[in-house]
């Protein structure tokens, strides 16, 4: 998926309205393609690095890493460049919370620590986070849209 692929993923989950509920998982194997959707946002794995279950080694994580960041930095810097600077949103907060957290946050301070945010208008935000399960997992490159009133 190219860096316009994943900015008309991101188009379609801003344009789509909010089902009740909706999720779907990619064939097994891949994270690429997994979208989950409730009643005020949608979620989807936009990248994701090979997983690290046979091979940890400091190479091969590095080098995911590297993917990873430079598809965040490519598709941030096309919505920044359509919304301006996007605001920073620390997650841990949310995840130590005795109050569960509303989706997607709940699902994102799973996997990240933060994400950057764009408020594109229309009563929506835009969020885009890197993350990674555990260790073995892959790294995700994420992307969210929310009602306004998630945040």
């Amino acid at each position: 998926m190219t860096t316009e692929d994943r900015l008309a993923t991101v188009d379609d989950l801003l344009a789509r309205p909010f089902p009740s509920e909706e999720r779907t998982v990619p064939a097994r194997g891949t994270w690429e393609g997994y979208h989950s959707s409730g009643q005020r946002h949608h979620m989807c794995v936009l990248k994701a690095s090979r997983d690290f279950w046979d091979d940890r080694s400091e190479d091969v994580v590095e080098a995911a890493e590297e993917e990873i960041a430079a598809a965040f930095e490519a598709l941030a810097t096309a919505l920044t460049s359509r919304w301006g600077g996007p605001e920073v949103v620390d997650l841990r907060p949310y995840l130590e919370n005795e109050i569960p957290a509303p989706e997607p946050i709940s699902e994102l301070c799973q996997l990240s620590g933060e994400m950057f945010v764009w408020h594109p208008g229309a009563g929506r935000w835009v969020a885009l986070a890197v993350g990674q399960a555990d260790s073995e997992f892959p790294i995700l490159l994420l992307a969210a849209v929310g009602e306004r009133s998630l945040l």
